[in-house]
């Protein structure tokens, strides 16, 4: 898919702001995509419908689209159920990420499935499948989707406490090393050293959030440093 020879070995910017976010609007997340533009980024990855439209009406970027929602019988929440799957599809993105763990999904729903339903209904949307393991992204392929990002990693109930820069980025060369469609590094990619490593380690392409658009977390890293002093 043309996707991905955009994004080798590039660097992609995730644009969220959830609700209890001091960032959290359309407007601010169209703006904050053109300011990763201008810094030379070569995606973006947003949340909600709004917002890949305001993105969409600022850039011209290939766009990750997810949403995440929570729903009282399951811990997944990004892109978990096929109503989601639809509403991205309709909004038009250039890829759809969704959780790809072995966990249960909101009413019972299968992984499988949703799926299916993408690839027989939205042929040109890559899949991207967020997981959590090694296994996981093996099943992922298994499963046809198109590539696998390391989003849930240190997340999950599995993984907790672990970070993909752990033992020299062991995650992401034992991930290149078990399945052949593309792999991303995402989740906790927060310094541009790391960002340059992934990608030595055998990530396609890099996707940076928190570090570039979360100015809060930002400024807290900075005010906890100066605390230090007191």
């Amino acid at each position: 898919m043309r996707v991905f020879e955009q994004l080798k070995n590039k660097l992609v910017v995730s644009c969220q702001a959830l609700e209890e976010e001091p960032l959290h609007s359309p407007m601010i997340m169209g703006r904050m995509a053109v300011a990763a533009q201008q810094g030379g980024a070569s995606g973006i990855r947003a949340n909600s419908v709004v917002d890949i439209q305001e993105i969409k009406r600022n850039v011209d970027l290939p766009i990750i689209g997810i949403i995440k929602q929570d729903y009282p019988d399951s811990e997944v929440f990004i892109t978990p159920t096929l109503k989601e799957v639809k509403a991205l599809i309709e909004v038009g993105v250039e890829m759809i990420a969704m959780d790809a763990t072995d966990h249960e999904r909101p009413h019972g729903e299968s992984l499988n499935d949703i799926v299916q339903y993408a690839k027989l209904h939205a042929k040109d949307i890559a899949l991207m499948a967020d997981i959590s393991t090694v296994e996981e992204a093996i099943m992922a392929e298994q499963l046809g989707f198109d590539c696998v990002s390391t989003t849930l990693v240190g997340y999950t109930k599995e993984t907790k406490g672990q970070n993909i820069a752990d033992d020299d980025f062991a995650m992401i060369k034992q991930i290149r090393e078990s399945v052949s469609i593309p792999v991303v590094a995402e989740g906790k990619v927060d310094n541009p050293n790391k960002a340059r490593h992934v990608l030595e380690a055998g990530a396609d392409f890099t996707v940076v959030g928190s570090a570039i658009t979360r100015p809060q977390l930002i400024t807290e890293k900075f005010a906890n440093a100066i605390k230090e002093l007191e």
